[in-house]
């Protein structure tokens, strides 16, 4: 009987043992990538329609003047995280739905770090191999981060991110996400680097 019952706890053992390394495999497998750059204001000023310099009008022109010459720039954007989750039950993974419980984060821009946050709420990746957006709102003064770049610069600087032609490419993400599973959260062993070019995982 005590030997039934020794053998019962090591096949439950092995089997939680192969079932929490499985989920956290899979859980590993999710993959991210830097998407759009949406809303980008400077000193309230929405640029996503403006291409250069010329395309601001005299009136912006003089609320810009006036902001910089007090000793700011507050800029607003959303960057949007892609998230994909491949395990959709195929090439002999199982079928795994996950939720992004945390998610902090800090932002480079042109290699200078910048400001940190997190998620707001949890976030769920389900396992179709879809992409799910994140927004992140982000919220940075441009001349207390880049005061030494010039006038024109910062704005060229805004406008490369978000103006008309902008994109994430000056942009890095790091993050250490935690992902919840039936077995507990399990959190991600280092922090990974998210780019525009390619998911990551």
């Amino acid at each position: 009987m005590k030997k039934i019952i020794l053998l019962s706890v090591a096949l439950l053992l092995t089997t939680s043992s192969c079932s929490v390394y499985e989920t956290m495999v899979n859980l590993s497998r999710l993959k991210f990538k830097l998407g759009d750059v949406n809303n980008f204001t400077v000193s309230g000023i929405n640029i996503s329609n403006k291409k250069s310099l010329q395309d601001f009008n005299p009136l912006e022109i003089v609320n810009l003047t006036q902001v910089i010459a007090s000793g700011k720039l507050p800029a607003s954007f959303t960057l949007n995280v892609e998230a994909k989750n491949p395990n959709d039950g195929t090439g002999g993974y199982a079928k795994t739905n996950a939720t992004l419980k945390e998610f902090p984060w800090r932002l480079e821009i042109n290699q200078v770090e910048t400001i940190s946050g997190n998620i707001g709420a949890p976030v769920s990746v389900p396992g179709t191999g879809e992409v799910t957006n994140i927004p992140l709102a982000m919220n940075i003064d441009l001349i207390e981060l880049f005061g030494n770049k010039g006038y024109e610069n910062l704005l060229n600087l805004a406008l490369a991110l978000g103006g008309q032609q902008g994109s994430s490419s000056k942009l890095a993400l790091f993050a250490t996400p935690t992902v919840s599973s039936p077995l507990g959260d399990i959190k991600y062993p280092g922090e990974l680097k998210i780019i525009d070019q390619s998911f990551t995982n």
